[in-house]
């Protein structure tokens, strides 16, 4: 394995390996709230914060933000700031966060799919093994 940083073009990355840095972007990409607003900008072009937290129904302004974030320090995203009164803030995937749109959709279409026979899965398990259950909030 071959682990370098982008000053080197053609690095090979390997997530399975424990200082890899590749691990830190899956941190990022595998967040809910960040699928969710990379499949949201992705389908609904620039959205104002707000957009994007009416949208992803369920998400506190402090996770939304620590998301946003995030997503704009990997390069998924743009962050505008038009001086106006209010302030306007526009949010809008760049060409590496579209290059992500598919995966991401289809994940999201996959769970939404599939969430009846997970929940019959989690039933189940639930029913046979009552001490090993997770609590659920």
């Amino acid at each position: 394995m071959d682990v370098t940083t982008a000053d080197a073009p053609a690095a090979r990355f390997d997530a399975f390996a424990a200082s890899c840095p590749s691990r830190r972007l899956l941190d990022t990409i595998g967040n809910k709230w960040a699928s969710l607003a990379i499949v949201a900008l992705g389908l609904e072009g620039r959205m104002r914060y707000s957009e994007l937290s009416a949208r992803i129904a369920g998400v506190s302004q402090k996770m939304l933000t620590q998301t946003l974030r995030a997503l704009e320090r990997d390069g998924l995203l743009t962050r505008t700031v038009t001086p106006s009164v209010p302030v306007r803030v526009d949010y809008e995937l760049t060409p590496l966060g579209l290059s992500l749109l598919d995966t991401m959709r289809h994940l999201k279409e996959w769970a939404e799919a599939h969430m009846p026979e997970v929940d019959r899965a989690r039933e189940e398990y639930d029913r046979k093994a009552p001490d090993r259950a997770p609590q659920v909030p």
